[in-house]
């Protein structure tokens, strides 16, 4: 794709030789003295990557049943790289003495208001932090990243982003120093006990105001019905229709409508990675229908099916500058705040 676009070059990166070599067949890559920047190269990668993953757990203080990001096993992982573009150009590992100590991999997505949002992720072992390392999987993410711009044509509206739980106090550290800064975050809430939930009977549906189940002749209606609740938020994904079906699992989806209308929907479902946890996916409820109690009942009717299919536990997240006061929500039927995730985002220069 890029070809001889690379020439070989040395830089210096923290007092450390680094060579960014385009005869490998990557876009980039990077050596150090004493490890191997390598691409990816599909299954027999998997175990080692989820075990960077395990291994960054205790240091980071990763919660292992988020639902924004956890402790992947090697399918999962085997299934998110699936999903990258071209994943042996845009995954690398790092590997010292032959063991893989590190990786990072890089996506992108062009936002509603027109952003094309590059993200790129690093996964560091502890132990081997504070020698330059992540700094470098830094520059090889970025030195893609500026390749692959100038490709897409997407200059204009490009800029750089990355991710740090709260938590990540070394990936946080490594992100301010080089130039990143903190855009907005989003809270992960847990409903710890699902069986505490209350009854049912003796809650009020706002007048003409009927909930149940989503079938197919409404999925249109209910996407089109969380599009429409983020039209003036900031930072958010083109979301087409096709991409909301390729993940859809009705089951323990749930709507209002007001006559033939749909007013709002709550889209709960079962986590494959783990049945005992459910999530609330998206709770929207349309502008004319709100502060009338319509957005409790859907989540409490979506949260009872997620317990009814055998959830003991369910999450959810938002962003910290929702507008809706949906933490008083949220909160008043007993879910309560865990894991703080935030993003950063930085200019791409000329």
């Amino acid at each position: 794709m890029i070809g001889t676009a690379y020439a070989s070059v040395i830089q210096r990166n923290g007092g450390l030789d680094v060579e960014v070599n385009s005869g490998s067949g990557l876009a980039s890559w990077e050596r150090l003295p004493g490890y191997v920047f390598r691409p990816y190269r599909g299954h027999d990668d998997h175990d080692a990557m989820a075990a960077v993953r395990l291994g960054c757990a205790q240091r980071d203080r990763i919660d292992a049943r988020s639902v924004v990001e956890g402790i992947p096993t090697a399918a999962e992982i085997a299934e998110a790289s699936a999903n990258l573009d071209a994943p042996s150009r845009n995954q690398v590992l790092v590997e010292h003495d032959g063991g893989v100590v590190g990786y990072s991999t890089i996506r992108w997505w062009q936002e509603r208001d027109g952003t094309w949002l590059y993200l790129h992720r690093g996964y560091l072992l502890p132990e081997y932090r504070g020698q330059g390392i992540g700094s470098a999987m830094l520059n090889w993410a970025e030195s893609r990243i500026r390749r692959l711009v100038q490709q897409h044509g997407t200059t204009r509206t490009a800029v750089f982003g990355a991710n740090a739980m709260a938590s990540e106090q070394d990936a946080t550290a490594l992100l301010l120093e080089s130039g990143y800064r903190r855009v907005f975050s989003l809270i992960e809430l847990e409903l710890a006990a699902l069986r505490r939930l209350p009854d049912p009977d003796g809650e009020a549906l706002p007048a003409g105001i009927r909930v149940g189940a989503v079938g197919p002749s409404s999925y249109r209606a209910a996407w089109k019905t969380v599009v429409d609740s983020y039209a003036h938020a900031a930072f958010t994904e083109r979301w087409t229709f096709e991409s909301f079906l390729a993940t859809a699992d009705p089951t323990c989806w749930r709507a209002g409508w007001d006559g033939e209308d749909m007013a709002g929907v709550a889209l709960c479902s079962i986590r494959r990675q783990d049945p005992t946890v459910g999530e609330v996916e998206e709770l929207s409820v349309r502008a004319e229908s709100r502060r009338l109690g319509l957005g409790r009942a859907l989540l409490l009717d979506g949260l009872r099916c997620l317990r009814e299919h055998g959830a003991e536990t369910a999450r959810l997240y938002t962003g910290t500058a929702n507008p809706h006061r949906s933490y008083d929500l949220y909160e008043s039927v007993g879910f309560r705040r865990q894991n703080e995730y935030v993003r950063y985002r930085k200019p791409i220069a000329a």
